[in-house]
């Protein structure tokens, strides 16, 4: 039985990530999208008419994370046009730095925005408390798998409480249903000054595919500030990993 079980963990291989700021993902990942523009504009009408959130501009050419489902259905429309890459590094500190231009080789990431107490207070230690705001629950377990043993971001100090009274911020993930609109401003408002807004998932950052539904009070996001906007559909581990350490200011690579 052991003789078993050592051969499935020898066949597994080190899952441990020993530097989570040098990691590279599989080219079948989706990350951020590189767009070029041609002379006929056909193929990108034609994706941007079967994008289901409306991420895809023609005039001017753009594609919009924060609205981006990342399913591809566009790159195999446009092939020539749109080329979704494996770079996971896709937070931003401003929701239009999420907005992808033509000739655009990198995601945009403004350091000067990031206010200096977060690095002051948090450096060492933060504690965030998660609200899903009618969302569907996968953004939530990849944000669990923050905290398993293969990328352990608990080493840097970084963990979810249940209580606002303990944390130091709130990640927001959903597309805010009415239902949870009162909830959750209740609960960012009982975590202590200064804290931190981080908004995680497509749904969460502009609605997704229930953006326009009448079900939906994005209010929230009027009120309050946003420290760090991190998109996917769901949002990969690394990606909420490599937002928070650069929003910390711990980014080494």
């Amino acid at each position: 039985m052991l003789f078993g079980k050592a051969k499935i963990l020898r066949s597994h291989g080190w899952q441990y990530i020993p530097n989570l700021d040098a990691v590279t993902l599989t080219e079948e990942f989706r990350g951020f999208p590189l767009l070029t523009a041609t002379e006929d504009s056909a193929d990108i009408e034609r994706a941007a008419k079967i994008c289901p959130t409306g991420a895809i501009t023609t005039k001017p050419f753009t594609l919009d994370m924060g609205k981006c489902l990342f399913c591809g259905e566009c790159q195999r429309c446009a092939p020539k046009n749109i080329k979704f890459t494996n770079e996971h590094r896709l937070a931003a500190t401003r929701r239009e730095d999420l907005i992808v231009e033509v000739g655009q080789t990198a995601p945009k990431f403004d350091t000067d925005a990031v206010r200096p107490e977060i690095a002051k207070y948090f450096g060492k230690a933060l504690q965030l408390r998660e609200v899903s705001a009618g969302g569907d629950c996968s953004v939530e377990m990849e944000l669990n798998a923050t905290g398993n043993v293969n990328f352990d971001f608990g080493r840097y100090g970084v963990g979810f409480t249940a209580s606002p009274r303990h944390a130091d911020g709130l990640v927001l993930t959903g597309p805010i249903s009415q239902n949870m609109a009162e909830a959750l401003d209740i609960c960012y408002n009982s975590i202590a000054e200064p804290k931190i807004l981080v908004v995680c998932g497509s749904e969460a950052v502009s609605g997704g595919l229930f953006a326009d539904s009448p079900a939906v009070d994005r209010a929230f996001l009027d009120k309050y500030h946003v420290d760090l906007w991190l998109p996917g559909a769901p949002t990969h581990p690394l990606c909420f990993i490599d937002g928070i350490t650069r929003l910390r200011k711990k980014h080494k690579r």
